[in-house]
């Protein structure tokens, strides 16, 4: 039954009654167009894949040692790219015993040993009687998992791993501490243990303030103690001056050495070895971030051999995927073919399956082939178009963005000297096809829907979205509690918020179009007033995350971007012409500022603390190199590629070749992923992709204003309260990616100081993809198609 209602939802778009010859020709010219588009896109992927030149990296490293030799091993002998020249210190005692030391004064090695981690140069405080810091000593009253009570010349010192407390009170604030650091401090010391922030206590300078605690003569964050898998753990940190001793007992932290008796894994940089040990020989076998050579030769010590590989692009671990990707291929043509609903049901859910069998792989070390990332990736936006329902504007256009974002994706992987780049564009195929199959089981569910007139209840629209509220607010918490300003648990719950805020606002809209319709009764109204007021706690908690959490503004300028949005969108339906030209001059006069700022200075700004790196480094990138690493490299990369690209040929001729300097630029994959594109393609590819991301823009808008006028029309309120909704929903949601626009656009050609946001489509945004650009399409078909 089922699948005769989905055929049935589907004819109306292709057999509608009386349909112009002119109407017919440009939905199929369209749709052509469009193909074609995506065909030539997939098949420049391929192209890179078939150019790519061999690549070689170590499958194994064997170390050769006798008792009581040692080895230095380090960026050339571990094949791994954030590592020092010598950065580990392997020897075998008198008794045989493997034993390991890190040499490195800035980067940190990790011991896995049964499940457990150990930092070379921490150790956990409980348990201890006392420890040294230089000449200072300090005794140590009781410690345990997450309070440490110490003393030294009289003074009581505790903490908690979040506030450090002197005599039994917080210290104050140091005197260049930020609102944000402000914030977290008086959060610290109100909050209930388990809810506070961690914040590591640092030994050092001459400022007794907030969890700073001074020592003469001793370079400021020489020593830290922090919360590290559950426990208090002393570091030997490593500060911008002369390092100091850190003695436990005899011990002394920075030389610290550790048995690899047990040990199964370390980590070194970002690089993963599993170990192995025979007599003689370590074995370890390197994952994740590996360096890749043109020849499998390489001058090493005589204590140590290499075992090669070819790098593969075409073969890997991901039958299972393979398989789910073509059950969902053959469907979606039967589909096609044969007009049946259930078929497009089988593709949408095997596409799902195969992009989630796809992460999962991924996750575990196992990552498909590029190649068939490849499939899969054309296979999720084939089923954006083949889907039953109509094409518009918005859906061709991000189709395209989305193709184009996997190219540079995929050019940036191959291009790169170690092995991991690739990983973006892996993730970002499973992610698309986990979107697509998502998105694609909610159109037809929409389509059955209505092909039934079966519609949700108000109440139960209104209590989903609550849901989709209190999820994301559990997971900014998260992010709060245990993460940092890239996300938690490898995700960005911003980005689900920024629905959860959009969907909720243009709820709320919707409703209030429709207020002196509802209900007269005193108690009815405040019910009502807090439905309305509803969405300001989670732009409040969004606002409050940047504030803390995240090491820009750029949060702030994309949510007054939004803001500004969805006021327009009121006051266009409201037909409120001072409240547009407020907003209008608000625009204007955002932009005048950045003008001014540019021309005549920020000392104001610098003179507040906001932001002030920031700032001088925009004004003046080559007073600030080190800081300004980012914008210059960035700009370099711009002026290289001029209008036709590196290679004169708007990138075909470097299509699968090294990308050369522009990995080096911080985030490349990320917030300066336009300037890899304008790198590689030229500044005409760029104006191009600008033109595409216009149409996705007006695309939105369009079906944003048809879907207002459909509810203007309707004859009853579920009908006026759904144009409403789907208005102002497309509306924020084309405002916030419109802010991503301006921002990356705006960073990466120096318009305004560096702020951290992907440009939508185009950057390796997993969580931004998944949690709000295929929701985003999704949302877009359906209020297309009236359903």
């Amino acid at each position: 039954m089922m699948a005769i209602a989905l055929t049935r939802a589907a004819q109306p778009h292709h057999q509608a009654p009386h349909p112009t010859l002119a109407s017919a020709v440009a939905r199929t010219s369209g749709l052509a167009f469009v193909l074609a588009l995506l065909a030539g896109l997939c098949g420049l992927q391929a192209l890179a894949l078939l150019r790519a030149p061999a690549a070689w990296l170590p499958s194994a490293i064997s170390v050769h040692l006798k008792p009581g030799d040692s080895v230095t091993l380090g960026q050339q002998e571990l094949a791994a790219p954030q590592t020092d020249r010598n950065h580990l210190s392997l020897h075998r005692d008198a008794d045989g015993s493997w034993m390991l030391r890190n040499l490195s004064a800035s980067r940190q090695v990790i011991v896995q040993r049964d499940g457990e981690e150990q930092r070379l140069g921490s150790m956990p405080l409980d348990g201890l009687l006392h420890f040294q810091i230089d000449g200072a000593v300090f005794d140590v009253r009781s410690a345990d998992a997450s309070h440490v009570v110490f003393t030294r010349d009289g003074q009581e010192w505790r903490y908690d791993g979040a506030t450090l407390y002197r005599d039994g009170h917080a210290q104050a604030n140091c005197p260049e501490s930020r609102l944000a650091s402000k914030a977290l401090s008086a959060w610290n010391r109100i909050a209930p243990m388990p809810l506070t922030i961690a914040r590591p206590l640092s030994f050092g300078g001459n400022l007794y303030c907030d969890n700073r605690l001074g020592l003469d003569q001793v370079t400021p964050g020489a020593a830290t103690v922090s919360r590290i898998n559950g426990r208090l753990q002393l570091s030997a940190a490593n500060p911008d001056g002369d390092r100091a001793a850190v003695l436990l007992g005899a011990t002394d932290l920075r030389k610290q050495e550790a048995t690899l008796q047990g040990v199964n894994a370390i980590m070194v940089g970002h690089t993963r070895f599993q170990l192995s040990a025979s007599g003689d020989q370590l074995t370890l076998q390197p994952s994740r971030h590996i360096k890749l050579y043109s020849e499998p030769e390489l001058k090493l010590p005589e204590q140590i051999s290499w075992q090669w590989q070819q790098r593969a692009l075409w073969s890997g671990h991901a039958s299972a995927v393979w398989i789910a990707l073509g059950v969902s291929i053959v469907a979606l043509i039967v589909s096609l073919l044969a007009n049946l609903g259930s078929s497009a049901l089988l593709a949408a859910t095997s596409m799902l399956a195969a992009g989630v069998i796809a992460l999962i792989s991924q996750r575990a070390g196992m990552a498909p082939s590029a190649a068939c990332s490849l499939l899969l990736g054309a296979g999720a936006l084939a089923m954006w178009l083949m889907l039953p329902g109509r094409l518009t504007l918005a859906t061709g256009a991000g189709v395209v963005l989305l193709a184009v974002g996997l190219l540079a994706q995929l050019e940036l992987g191959l291009g790169a000297p170690e092995s991991s780049w690739l990983r973006y564009y892996q993730k970002s195929a499973a992610m698309l096809a986990i979107g697509s199959g998502l998105g694609g089981l909610l159109r037809l569910w929409a389509q059955y829907q209505a092909a039934r007139s079966a519609h949700l209840q108000q109440r139960l629209i209104e209590w989903l979205l609550a849901a989709l509220a209190a999820i994301a607010l559990a997971a900014l918490a998260a992010q709060v509690l245990w993460g940092d300003e890239t996300g938690v648990f490898d995700l960005q719950p911003v980005e689900l918020a920024k629905l959860a805020l959009t969907a909720l606002t243009a709820h709320c809209l919707a409703l209030r179009f429709n207020w002196h319709n509802g209900p007269q009764r005193l108690a009815d109204h405040g019910t009502r007033w807090l439905q309305l007021i509803a969405p300001a706690l989670l732009f409040l908690a969004l606002l409050g995350l940047a504030l803390v959490q995240v090491d820009d503004f750029s949060p702030l300028i994309l949510l007054l971007v939004w803001s500004t949005g969805m006021g327009l969108a009121y006051a266009l339906a409201a037909r409120n012409r001072i409240l547009a030209a407020v907003l209008f001059s608000g625009a204007g006069m955002a932009i005048a500022a950045i003008v001014y700022l540019r021309l005549v200075g920020t000392d104001d700004l610098i003179r507040w603390g906001f932001y002030a790196d920031r700032f001088l480094v925009w004004l003046n990138p080559a007073e600030h190199p080190h800081t300004g690493q980012q914008l210059l490299l960035g700009a370099r990369a711009i002026g290289e590629g001029g209008w036709l690209g590196a290679d004169h040929w708007l990138g075909l001729r470097a299509l699968g070749q090294s990308a050369g300097n522009v990995v080096q630029i911080p985030a490349v994959q990320d917030d300066f992923a336009a300037s890899f594109f304008l790198n590689r393609h030229g500044l005409l590819s760029g104006l191009l992709l600008w033109a595409v991301q216009a149409a996705f823009l007006i695309g939105v808008v369009l079906t944003a204003w048809q879907a207002y006028r459909n509810g203007a029309s309707a004859r009853n309120f579920r009908q006026a309260w759904l144009g409403r909704f789907r208005y102002f929903a497309l509306c924020g949601g084309g405002a916030f990616v419109l802010g991503h626009f301006l921002l990356s656009w705006g960073t990466n050609l120096a318009i305004f100081p560096i702020m951290g946001q992907p440009m939508s489509f185009l950057s390796a945004g997993g969580s931004h993809l998944l949690f709000f650009l295929c929701p985003l399409l999704t949302f877009s078909a359906i209020s297309s198609e009236g359903v």
